[in-house]
This record gives C-alpha cells, structure tokens and sequence, in this order.
C-alpha cells in the first residue's frame, strides 16, 4: 500500500500559507533584487543615450560623466544583488525549516499500522529523495525565481519607457513561450510523480535486500532480488527517459521564445529608424535589454522546471498529512490500571487474521509471559495491549476506556512498549534519555541507567552523560543501546509495560543478569514480557502459551509443566538445550 499523494490545489494552497507566513522577508528581498535591477537596467539606457549624444555631437566631459555614471551604477547593482541574494537565502532557510519541522510532525505521528502496511520504501524516499528535491528549490530556487521574475518585469517596463514601438518586438517569443511551456506543464507534474515513486520502490528494494542480507543468503533469494532491483531500476529508468525528453522540448521551444526577440528588435528597429519613429540610441536600448534579458528567461527556466519536480516531492510529501488517523480519543479518564482484552483480532491484510479472538485480563502488578513458536501472534498481541495497533475487532481497554480512545501522550503514561528493535538518535546520552522525559534530571538519568545495568559504561565515556553518541559520533553496541531503549522506559514510569524480547540481543547471561536488576525497577508494575528465553516464563506469575493467533495454555509456570501440555514439552525442551 503506497501513502496518498496530494492534489495539485492542496499543493498550491500550502506553497501560498508558507509565502503568507514570510510575506515581510519576502517583500524586503523583492524591493532589494528590484534595487538591484534597476541599477543594472540603467546601464543599457545610459549607454543608448551616450549613442545618440555621440551621433548628434558630444563633449568629452559628457562621455566621462556618464562613465562615472555607469560605474555608479555597477556598484549599486552589486550591493543590492549581494544584500538580495543574501537575505533570498535566509528567507528560503526560514521557508524549509518551517515546511521541515511541519513534515517531522506529521511524520512522528502517523499511524504504525499505515506505514507498517506502507513498508519502508515509500516512506523513505518521501523523506530523503523528496525532502531533498523541495530543500533544493525552496533553498535556492525561490530566491532566483524572485530575482528573475523581478528582472524580467522591470526590463520590460524600461523598455517601453525608452520605446514603446521598438519595445513590442520583445513580445514576438511570448506566443512560443507560452505553447511550448503550457505542453510542458500539462505532463510534467504526472511524469515526476511517476519518477518519484520508482525512486521510492528503489529505496525500499535495496533497504529490505541490504537489512535482511542473512535471510536473502539462507533462503537463496539473490537472483529474485536482483532480478526485483532490475524491474524497479528499469521503471526509474523509463520515467527518467520520459521526463528528459520533457525537459529538451520545452528548452528548444524556449531558446527560440527568447532569441526571436532579438533579431526582431534589430530589424523592426531599423526600420523605425528609418521612418523616424525611434532613434538609434533607443533601438540600441531595447536591443541590449533584449539580450540582458536572456540569462534571466534561461534560469527562469531552469527553475521552472526544477520546480516542477520539487512539486511532485510536495505533493507526496504533504500527501502524510491525507493519511487517516487510526484513533480519535474519546477524553475519557482511565478509571483503574487493569488491562482488559476482549475477543481481540488483527489482521495486516484484510480476511486475513493473526489474532482470532483472545481474550485476556492482566491485574494490576501481574507478571505475564507470553511464548509460543514464531509467527504464533506474541508480538501481534503484544502490540494490541501495548495500544499501538487499534484491533480489527474486540478490545483492549485500561480501566474500562478502550486503549484507541486516548490520546499518545495518555496512552504512552498509562502503557509502554520496548521491543528488541533500537536507534540511537544523534546527541547525547542525556538527549537519548530525555526523549522519555524531557525534565529528568540528572540524578533520575543516572538512576535509570544504573537500574539497567548501564551506568559503568556511560560513567566510562569521555564526557559522561554528555557524551555524543549516534551517526557521526560514539557508536554504542546493539546492547547497550538497548539498555539505552530500557532506561527510557524506566523513565517514562507508565504503569503497565510490554516487553517485546527486550533483552534479546544480549548474550544470556548478561540478559539473565538485566532482567534480575530490572526486578527492583519493575516492582509493582504490571509487566507483559514475550520472550523466547523460558528463564523469563519461569519467573512470571502466569505464562501464556499461543499457537496460530490463540492462546492455548494460560496458567502459573508450575502449573503447565504440571499439565503436560505444549508448555510443558517447551520447558522440557528449553532445559536439554
């Protein structure tokens, strides 16, 4: 399932709200790119005038006044284009950074079940591939558009203001602007969508390939995925074909649109001339803008089209806002802390269930392990009492309000959930910590980690807690940065915690030792561990036994081995081994 992209109308309106927004920066770099246009247009006009002084008979200190003119004039151009240029810059750092920081929002609370079903690829390339296409353009090319778009207008008004005769020559290359830009933009826009979306499969085929490297090897899966990279890189391939044969049409037709211009100027000047209707000087005026004119059509060109393709990123980037929410919460308070599953089912894909029914209730301070062979629904129901996943029937509910009703911030303070997957997010120790809880002090991060068995190594760093730790900086090992995932846990102190795995990539006896040391910090909790060391069934208060998305065996440790049942062959089989 790809995210929803955004129409044309929902992109136009944002790109206005952003403007609207910098509307003050906006006109401060528009009236200091037109200080500096003005001061280039004032060149060609001075110079058209010295023809015509010089044709009628001149004296040397009028040609030198006007050298010291035109020199006047070139100084002012560049310190209003420098100032301009500058202030562009920062007007398009502030725009990204706003559009960046909304995208982040958006991004951190979209429904894990959406993007699970979404799988990486589609959700990675919209944000590096398509974040970096709009940072390209919002960066430098809103600042030229101003720049060029000023210059463009502003020449054609001198223009007419020296000659309004010789100026309409200009116009002759509006007509094959216009054909040649409206063919353009009709099929732009869907080709760079298209483009986007096999960058986007791109992304994904290598990512699933690169992670899962060992299972593609076990499985002897190379050939299909090389053959599957082949496929998406063939469709990249083709859209980017496409989009360049796009590209080269509407440059020919632009080339021509602002070249005519010139040669007819020259002419119809002349010809003007002849009949006395324009001066030389003027026509020299006209024809020098109408070749001044030519770097700003061409960039403004360039930009178009570059704009073209940073559309088709924001179209895809906003399209995570469309993405429905899979919870609306209710306010209702929690009246207790017991957790309560009734006749829960999932499924990822529709008619496809992995849960058939459990229903379960946790007391308050229970220990509960869930086991059971892969693929049997642990981690699935794990999900659904940690409220991450709304069921696709039944409920989950914690003093009687079901988990979906309340918002993430009530969610996450009544129940928490740690998996074995870990990131280390770039900053410090501290920064890592606080994510959990933004006013910890240092005496609760120091009590969180030592309660994880991480204090020794965190102590042993250079800068302590401020040490910088993520990519480009101090890599912490799979362990620790779970133990890392863990204190943040203790932090974030929710009465209720799932543990899915948590400690599974420690080697056993430093897991053995964590989950002893975890005993003290968990104490009084409610915990729902699913694990596959049976060491961690044997300390629980009940053990859950699930088999094909049901729970087949519920009771205390002592209890099942007793039975006889599947349990029991497990810890029977756990214990040779």
């Amino acid at each position: 399932m790809l995210l929803p992209v955004a129409e044309t109308t929902m992109v136009w309106t944002y790109s206005r709200r952003l403007l609207r927004n910098h509307r003050l920066a906006l006109v401060g770099v528009v009236v200091l790119q037109a200080g500096a246009a003005l001061a280039a247009l004032a060149v060609p006009w001075m110079l058209g005038d010295l023809v015509d002084a010089v044709r009628a008979g001149t004296t040397r200190d009028v040609v030198a006044r006007v050298g010291v003119l035109l020199t006047i004039a070139v100084l002012l151009q560049t310190l209003f284009a420098g100032v301009g240029q500058r202030q562009a810059m920062v007007l398009g750092e502030s725009i990204f950074a706003q559009l960046r920081e909304e995208f982040l929002h958006t991004v951190t609370h979209l429904p894990l079940s959406t993007v699970e079903r979404a799988g990486t690829g589609d959700l990675l390339g919209r944000t590096t591939n398509d974040v970096d296409r709009v940072q390209w353009v919002v960066r430098f090319g809103v600042p030229r558009v101003l720049v060029t778009t000023t210059t463009i207008a502003l020449t054609l008004v001198a223009a007419f203001l020296v000659s309004p005769w010789t100026a309409v020559a200009l116009l002759t290359g509006v007509p094959l602007l216009v054909v040649f830009a409206r063919w353009y933009l009709r099929r732009a826009t869907p080709a760079y969508l298209k483009g986007s979306s096999a960058w986007a499969a791109i992304n994904g085929v290598m990512t699933e390939s690169v992670e899962h490297a060992a299972t593609v090897d076990q499985l002897a899966l190379g050939p299909r995925r090389r053959a599957r990279m082949t496929e998406v890189l063939r469709e990249a391939w083709h859209w980017e074909d496409h989009t360049l044969f796009l590209r080269a049409v509407l440059f020919v037709g632009m080339v021509l649109g602002y070249v005519l211009p010139t040669a007819v100027v020259v002419v119809w000047g002349a010809w003007l001339v002849g009949g006395g209707l324009a001066t030389v000087g003027a026509v020299s005026t006209v024809a020098l803008y109408s070749i001044q004119v030519r770097h700003s059509i061409g960039e403004l060109l360039f930009w178009i089209d570059e704009i073209q393709v940073a559309s088709a990123s924001l179209s895809r980037i906003l399209g995570v806002n469309l993405v429905e929410p899979d919870r609306y919460p209710s306010h209702e308070t929690p009246a207790g802390e017991d957790i309560v599953a009734r006749e829960v089912a999932y499924a990822y894909r529709t008619g496809h269930d992995v849960l058939h029914g459990v229903s379960l209730d946790l007391a308050r301070g229970e220990r509960l392990a869930i086991v059971g062979p892969s693929g049997a629904g642990k981690s699935t129901l794990g999900r659904m009492l940690a409220g991450i996943h709304p069921p696709t029937g039944g409920s989950v509910t914690v003093g009687g309000v079901r988990l979906v009703d309340l918002t993430e911030e009530e969610l996450r303070s009544e129940v928490a959930l740690v998996t074995q997957e870990h990131h280390v997010f770039v900053g410090t120790v501290a920064d890592n910590l606080r994510l959990a809880r933004a006013e910890a002090s240092e005496d609760e991060m120091r009590d969180a980690l030592a309660s994880v068995d991480a204090l020794t190594w965190v102590d042993s760093l250079p800068d302590g807690l401020g040490t910088k730790v993520g990519s480009g900086a101090l890599t912490p090992t799979p362990a620790q940065a779970q133990q890392l995932a863990l204190a943040r846990l203790v932090l974030l102190d929710p009465h209720t915690l799932v543990l899915d795995e948590a400690t599974s990539l420690l080697d056993p006896r430093a897991a053995r030792h964590l989950e002893r040391s975890l005993n003290a910090v968990l104490a009084g909790r409610t915990v729902v561990a699913i694990a596959h060391r049976l060491h961690t069934a044997h300390d629980a208060d009940r053990v859950a036994v699930m088999e094909d998305g049901r729970i087949v065996e519920i009771g205390p440790h002592e209890e099942l081995v007793a039975h006889g049942g599947g349990y029991a062959a497990l810890w029977r089989s756990w214990q040779q081994e």
